[in-house]
């Protein structure tokens, strides 16, 4: 490799990682970064890699173009069509980042700006607060509308996004030899981080992160895992009166302000979509605009509070707009995924191990965005989707890292 090219492979390494991290701040700097970094990777003359995940990727966006090709209005598609871009990570990450060490410094990065955007909301969160006090009104039914949001312009893009950064740094913390380097400030990192997403109060991202941490926990140390639960009821007991509030509207929600009824609504809908076009979906975006043709005949009139612009469901979302089939294939190149990831960490012998903490960390993540998923059109997000992709493509990375020095088990 000349020194153009081997300059050319820096640049896009660096470009790849910025676009990476820009998703946590600006979705624009992330695809110029992204579209920066293919373009000198291919200068550079390396190979463009790909993780094992071309037959189901690829019969998912033929789906999607069948989908768009046979809907009755394809023009509205074109926006789904064009987020195929933001899967170009998958094999530009793939193809630059090789070793632990790129993989481990990608991720801190990460958590760094994370932890700035979570500083971020706790202002905002001060702030409204102390709104809701200088008017006078119920500060939870002034903050459930408006909530905090970091840098990004929706709370549930940035839940989404501190779901897996605080999940990817735990596995950090709990399982890579790096760990105790700078401990003190990850850990603060990680508890800035956690705040930040437990007063968003977006009980979706809520039980997510709870199963993903739960699942880390049962890595680390077992034992943790039965006292986990006692130390959350505690943390809500002794937070402010909204949290608990918050909690409770799991069973009790308040009239429609909590969205319970909201979410029931769109997801009767999307059953409905599906039972008349199982096959290749009414096509993406179309859902939006025919929302009204499905609704059950008993919904209520006025609608629940609430964003109907999509299902809050992927899985009826993706099923609704590109067929069930399309839907099965999506959730076979997931499987696989969770599959090649579990079987990899069962082939680490015992300890500290870098490879431990990025398939961990991704195992993690995963289930924390599929969980979410069930509430959320969250992989419909592109600055989600771009970060859960990098993810996948760090952990297939640790699957070919040859066995490095390895830190005995504590």
């Amino acid at each position: 490799m000349n020194s153009l090219q081997e300059t050319s492979r820096r640049a896009a390494f660096h470009m790849a990682c910025g676009a990476a991290v820009a998703a946590l701040f600006s979705i624009a700097v992330c695809h110029i970064l992204l579209a920066l970094a293919l373009a000198a990777l291919l200068l550079s003359g390396e190979k463009l890699r790909m993780p094992p995940l071309k037959l189901p990727l690829g019969l998912f966006v033929f789906g999607t173009l069948l989908a768009v090709a046979l809907s009755p209005d394809p023009a509205a598609g074109r926006p789904q069509i064009r987020k195929f871009f933001v899967f170009l990570i998958l094999p530009v990450l793939f193809s630059l980042v090789r070793d632990s060490d790129q993989a481990r410094r990608l991720m801190l990065v990460w958590a760094g700006v994370g932890m700035l955007s979570a500083a971020k909301s706790l202002f905002q969160f001060y702030t409204k607060l102390e709104d809701s006090r200088g008017m006078g009104i119920n500060f939870y039914q002034h903050y459930i509308a408006d909530r905090t949001t970091g840098f990004m312009s929706h709370w549930m893009t940035f839940g989404g996004q501190m779901l897996i950064v605080l999940l990817m740094l735990t596995a950090f913390l709990f399982f890579s030899p790096a760990r105790r380097r700078g401990l003190w400030f990850w850990a603060l990192c990680a508890a800035i981080i956690g705040l930040g997403l437990f007063l968003n109060f977006t009980r979706g991202i809520w039980l997510a992160t709870a199963a993903g941490g739960l699942y880390l926990l049962w890595y680390w140390r077992k034992p943790l895992v039965l006292i986990a639960p006692a130390v959350l009821a505690l943390a809500v007991w002794l937070g402010p009166s909204s949290v608990r509030e918050r909690f409770e509207s799991f069973v009790r929600p308040r009239g429609d302000l909590d969205s319970n009824l909201h979410r029931v609504v769109t997801w009767r809908t999307g059953v409905r979509m599906i039972q008349a076009h199982p096959w290749f979906g009414l096509g993406p975006e179309v859902v939006n605009k025919d929302f009204r043709k499905y609704l059950p005949p008993d919904a209520p009139n006025p609608l629940p509070s609430g964003w109907y612009g999509h299902l809050h469901n992927i899985y009826l979302q993706y099923a609704a707009e590109r067929g069930v089939p399309t839907l099965l294939v999506l959730l076979w190149m997931l499987g696989k995924i969770l599959w090649d990831f579990l079987a990899g960490l069962r082939k680490l012998p015992p300890g500290l191990d870098d490879r431990r903490f990025l398939l961990h960390g991704a195992v993690a993540v995963m289930l924390g965005v599929l969980i979410t998923g069930f509430f959320e059109y969250n992989l419909g997000d592109s600055e989600i989707l771009l970060m859960f992709l990098a993810v996948v493509s760090l952990g297939y990375t640790a699957l070919e890292m040859p066995e490095g020095r390895e830190t005995p088990a504590p």
